[in-house]
């Protein structure tokens, strides 16, 4: 659960979200350079005492075009809308991207979405925000409208880091090469992956370290090998937050090639089938490997997992409190 409104058509906005700022964007990751948009525009609402709503899009639009890209999202819906409304947003309009949708000239998405669905007081938005039918629109076109249309258009320029824009493709990058401190930094926080725990084969509990499989669902998959994690468990409608250990991979080792996420919480006994897990990466510490066999396996899970206590133990000493 969010606890943040979403709603997934312009058609459907209630009327107290109309009058508002309105920032928009695809928002994949919610990175430091989303986030000072979205700063920007929960201050000019709070200014305005006005709600302040993201308009963002569901499925990625890259996913739409190109459905045969493979697993990207730094995000899904509801990890984005949750960190949307830690930034400001008082709703999110995840609006359905469908071939309707697309199809929208941006004259129309202005006409349609911003001012007849949205009732747009103020927009902001990144310096290279594209809308509309084969992005007929940008930043420029969307200030020019806002000036006929009576709204407010603020472009926010590229946010740096020592020359370089922060973007959700640096972090997948990152990722991709295992570098998760680095995906941190850019991201103002760890990455996570949300998924559901499922049912495995139990192999783990075999070998004296039960794991809980979680669903990667459109999640980027980053590096495969084996992490420091933190897991967060929800109990009595609080998140507590555990230190664990997590694989990534095909399991050579035993044979199934297919893809898995193991997590295994350190000290933790509870049940966890069928719930939502949180696992934020800390901290790369191998590479997948092949073991000769199960013992050469549980002698390297026992290392994994001593090593994964140490780095968390110096990540909590470095990271006191919230990331």
């Amino acid at each position: 659960m969010t606890g943040i409104p979403i709603i997934d058509h312009w058609h459907a906005v209630p009327a107290s979200w109309r009058g508002g700022v309105v920032a928009l964007g695809n928002f994949d990751g919610v990175h430091r350079g989303h986030q000072a948009l979205l700063a920007r525009a929960a201050e000019i609402a709070r200014a305005a005492a006005v709600p302040m709503t993201a308009l963002t899009f569901e499925p990625h639009p890259r996913a739409f075009f190109v459905p045969n890209t493979g697993p990207f999202r730094l995000t899904l819906l509801p990890a984005k809308a949750r960190l949307l409304a830690e930034h400001g947003a008082a709703a999110v309009l995840a609006q359905r991207f469908d071939a309707a949708f697309a199809a929208l000239p941006a004259d129309a998405f202005v006409r349609e979405v911003l001012v007849g669905g949205l009732g747009a007081r103020d927009v902001v938005c990144g310096y290279d925000f594209t809308f509309g039918a084969r992005r007929g629109g940008n930043a420029e076109r969307l200030r020019e409208a806002g000036e006929a249309m009576g709204f407010g258009v603020e472009g926010l320029d590229p946010v740096m880091r020592e020359g370089e824009i922060y973007s959700s493709t640096g972090i997948r990058e990152a990722l991709r090469l295992g570098m998760v401190e680095e995906a941190a930094d850019l991201l103002g926080r760890p990455w996570e992956i949300e998924g559901v725990v499922e049912q495995g084969d139990q192999r783990g509990r075999t070998i004296g370290f039960p794991t809980a499989n979680v669903a990667l669902g459109e999640h980027l998959r980053p590096r495969f090998g084996v992490y420091a994690v933190r897991a967060g468990i929800e109990a009595q409608g609080h998140l507590v937050w555990h230190d664990a250990v997590a694989n990534l991979g095909r399991r050579p080792t035993i044979g199934k090639l297919v893809e898995n996420f193991e997590v295994h919480v350190f000290d933790y006994d509870g049940d966890l089938y069928g719930r939502v897990l949180r696992v934020q990466f800390i901290d790369f510490i191998r590479s997948e490997m092949k073991f000769a066999g199960l013992d050469a396996l549980k002698a390297q899970i026992a290392a994994d997992g001593a090593a994964a206590r140490q780095i968390l133990v110096a990540a909590a000493r470095a990271h006191p409190g919230p990331f």
